[in-house]
Order: C-alpha cells, then structure tokens, then sequence
C-alpha cells in the first residue's frame, strides 16, 4: 500500500490539484485526487532527495525571499478574510504555508544553481539546428484580427438568436461608420476574454479560428470591417488590422528563439541528469523536514 502523504505535503497535494485539474484537493473526485496525490508523492520525494544534496546544505533563503513569495501568493485574494479562508480550506495556516514556501524556494533555487552548469549553446549548435528543422521557421499567410463576439444562449433573454443577432448587427453599422471605435465597442459589448484588450485575437493563419471566420477573415483587406458573421457558438465582427505574408525566417531572424529553444533544453537536461545521480531517500522525507 503506497504510503500516506506526511503533513507539511498538504502544500505539495494542493499544488498537484491545481497543477492537474485547476481545482482543489477538497474539490476532486476519488479518481482525481489518487492522481495528485501520486504527483504529489513523487514530486516530493525528488524534492526531498534535491534538498538533501552537497549543493543545498550551502543554499540559503532569506527572510525577503521568502516574504515575497508568501505575498504573492497573498495578493491573489480581494481581502484577508479570502486568504485566510482559502488557507483553512487547505489545511494550512501561516506557518505552514511559510514552511512549504521555503522549501519550494529553496528547491527552485538549488535547481537554478544546477541549470546554471549546463553548455553554452554556440553559433554552430543553432546552424545545425536550423538547417535540420527548416519546417519549423516557414511561417504561412497571417492575419492580425481582432473581434467582437455575442454569444447565442436561449436561456438568456438578450442572447437568444434574434436578440444576439440583433444586437450584432447594431455594433457592425456603428463600426461601419466610426471603425475607429472598435476596440471601445469590443471593451463594452464583446462577450469573449479578448474584450478587456479590445478584442485582440493577434496574428492567425488560416485554420486557427471557425470555418465560418476563416472565409470572411482571409478575403479582408487591412483596415476593413467584416458584417456580422456566424459560428456555432454565436456571432462575430472581424477587424482584419493588417496582412502578413508567408515567409521563410532567416538564420539571423530565427536565432533568439533557436538560442532560447535549446538552452532550455540543456539546462534541463543538466537538472534530470543531476537529480537523476542523487540518492534515493529510504524514509522518503528529508532531513530538512523533520
């Protein structure tokens, strides 16, 4: 029978949950929480082994640290009485919440130590790579988009189809006469997550969006406004901002991200290859928690 998780893990099996199913321990169903208690339980087996290694004994997390990591996590909630709530919720409490902050640091910063050794990626490494992967930086025909969405929802008075369509129609003939008022429009009417930034969708090729916004999106020309266009989910006001062609990066357009890619990787590879040489723990609890 696999073993239970000690009590300081309680963090580690929150953070499972959350990782996993964007929920809670308490919110999981029997099936859910076996799957993070497992996570949990291998996660903080390799924690236990990193923090018993030569390299943390001469980490040290200090008092600011550690206060900045407790406050960020605080400032998630509206007020005290969430936080403190939530913690309860949890089976926490500030003390253990601080004690779980600290070896979660601790353990970020022995592995950033560890990253730190891994190769410099060198000027050949991303040719090579380059001229192996070509697929990768043939970038297709873009669009950079913005929309207004109004969804169809019987169960809503102002969202049944003719009401939705309705009110569609109202913003596409205000966009038509002042299309500069478009990001103002999306901000107060649109009813997707893009309206608090106007309605940007950003640069799409083709197939990213519905079929239906497809057609429409690719036959606009900069600057021009679509009618009203409508997917399975509702209705939609295309804004085509600008056209960007199909093209190749060049060696010299695509390093950072090659750089960026492969250091990464190495660093890591440099962490499993490390963490992969420490000891197994027999207790399965490190000496830092004890």
């Amino acid at each position: 029978m696999a073993k239970e998780l000690v009590p300081l893990d309680t963090y580690t099996l929150l953070r499972a949950a959350l990782s996993l199913f964007k929920k809670s321990p308490a919110e999981l169903t029997e099936d859910e929480l076996f799957q993070a208690k497992t996570q949990a339980r291998n996660e903080f087996g390799i924690e236990g082994r990193v923090l018993n290694s030569p390299e943390a004994a001469a980490v040290i997390i200090t008092e600011e640290e550690l206060q900045r990591a407790f406050q960020e996590i605080r400032e998630r909630y509206d007020d005290e009485d969430a936080f403190f709530t939530d913690l309860d919720l949890n089976q926490l409490n500030n003390d253990s919440l601080a004690a779980a902050l600290q070896r979660e640091c601790k353990v970020n910063t022995v592995l950033e130590l560890i990253a730190s050794r891994a190769p410099n990626i060198s000027e050949v490494d991303i040719g090579i790579y380059y001229h192996l992967h070509g697929d990768q930086f043939n970038l297709p025909a873009r669009r950079e988009v913005s929309h207004i969405f109004i969804s169809i929802n019987p169960d809503y008075p102002e969202n049944t189809y003719e009401m939705a369509l309705r009110r569609a129609q109202e913003i596409a003939e205000k966009l038509h006469k002042k299309p500069h008022k478009f990001s103002d429009l999306a901000l107060r009417h649109s009813e997707c997550p893009t309206a608090l930034q106007g309605g940007v969708l950003g640069l799409v090729p083709r197939g990213t969006l519905y079929p239906e916004l497809d057609a429409v999106l690719f036959k606009l020309k900069p600057g021009q406004i679509s009618e009203v266009v409508q997917s399975e989910i509702g209705f939609h006001i295309l804004l085509c901002k600008s056209l960007q062609k199909a093209e190749t990066l060049s060696l010299a357009l695509a390093t950072p991200k090659i750089r960026q890619q492969m250091t990464e990787r190495a660093r890591r590879t440099c962490q499993r290859a490390w963490i992969a040489s420490l000891p197994n723990l027999e207790s399965g609890a490190s000496d830092y928690e004890r």
